[in-house]
């Protein structure tokens, strides 16, 4: 048996993305053992993996200082790793992962592909063709270790969904004909976010009817505030921000009929538990590879204009001063697009 250390710290949407390649890794190779070194509070992400993955968490402010991570090698070394794949490939996982190559360990690290980012995103001749998926990245560092992986990976719970009982308290029976609808309407940057005034619209169009039931997902005081202001206005509407654990918000997501979200850690959520997301897209373009989980292009809302993508993260400020990629899509086209994939077989 052979035991695997990956390293991937941050960001939550990042994190995610590395579920359904360990999952196919572990069911392929069930003789060796993969240990996830990641943020403490990420561990429901891999509380449903094959027996072989454990999660090792840790909170990363404790390790700031170089003596800090000294000790973390130290914890992590008792272990005694064969292999160290670094999916993060940051400050931190390049010094864990020098001490273990000197120690003997086999270490591959992720190749972000920069360069083409970078060329997808330039404000002048962009390259407009779809980049290596993260998925692929992470992959690419498991086959250079020696364990080519077959990405098979369906949802954390398999072809089924979370326990109902573990929700229903929270949400409430989900009565025959009535769909759930999900809307997680932020993300970290602003370039990310639909505008509020244009997603209460969508949320007022369904909001008070019968057969819908809206879940709001966020967090922080500011985005409870605003959640908090239309819980008051519409009906048929609950927030789910500061009320659940991720476990739990991770089960409820797995019973939504569809998930409506920014290029944010919410889309990705989504998709590793199997659940169709609507993924709206401003300064930043799927192409770019952080697409959610077998998610389907048609399902993403876009404009199409020649700034855009500016960013792979969205965090640079808007050229044009009126984000006018985000307030071009309208919210008859998103309700439209929900409406679509709520009556699709």
């Amino acid at each position: 048996m052979a035991r695997i250390l990956v390293i991937r710290f941050s960001a939550i949407g990042d994190v995610a993305m590395v579920v359904p390649v360990i999952s196919s890794l572990a069911e392929q190779y069930p003789q060796h053992e993969f240990v996830v070194l990641s943020q403490q509070f990420l561990h429901p992400l891999f509380g449903q993996t094959p027996p072989n993955v454990i999660f090792y968490g840790v909170k990363p402010t404790d390790y700031k200082r170089m003596k800090d991570l000294t000790r973390l090698y130290t914890e992590l070394q008792s272990l005694r790793f064969d292999y160290v794949a670094d999916l993060h490939n940051v400050l931190r996982s390049k010094y864990l992962r020098l001490r273990f190559a000197l120690s003997g360990a086999c270490v591959r690290h992720i190749k972000k592909g920069r360069t083409g980012k970078w060329r997808r995103v330039r404000r002048w001749f962009k390259v407009r063709k779809p980049l290596k998926s993260s998925f692929e990245r992470y992959a690419q560092v498991f086959s250079a270790l020696g364990f080519p992986v077959r990405l098979n990976f369906t949802s954390i719970y398999g072809t089924a969904k979370a326990p109902f009982a573990g929700i229903e308290r929270f949400a409430g029976v989900k009565e025959k004909g009535v769909r759930w609808i999900g809307i997680a309407p932020f993300a970290k940057h602003k370039g990310k976010i639909y505008p509020l005034e244009l997603q209460e619209k969508v949320i007022a169009h369904f909001a008070g009817r019968p057969q819908y039931k809206i879940f709001l997902f966020g967090g922080g005081k500011q985005e409870i505030a605003i959640f908090n202001s239309w819980i008051r206005k519409y009906e048929g509407v609950v927030s789910a921000a500061g009320r659940l654990d991720l476990q739990t918000e991770l089960a409820l997501i797995s019973h939504l009929d569809v998930m409506l979200a920014m290029d944010s850690a919410n889309m990705h959520f989504a998709s590793i538990v199997g659940t169709p997301t609507i993924s709206i897209w401003g300064a930043t373009h799927p192409y770019t590879g952080f697409m959610g989980w077998e998610q389907s292009i048609s399902y993403t809302l876009q404009v199409e204009m020649d700034c855009r993508p500016c960013s792979v993260f969205g965090q640079k400020p808007c050229r044009r001063k009126n984000y006018a990629c985000l307030y071009r899509i309208t919210p008859e086209e998103i309700i439209g697009k929900i409406e679509t994939v709520l009556h699709a077989p």
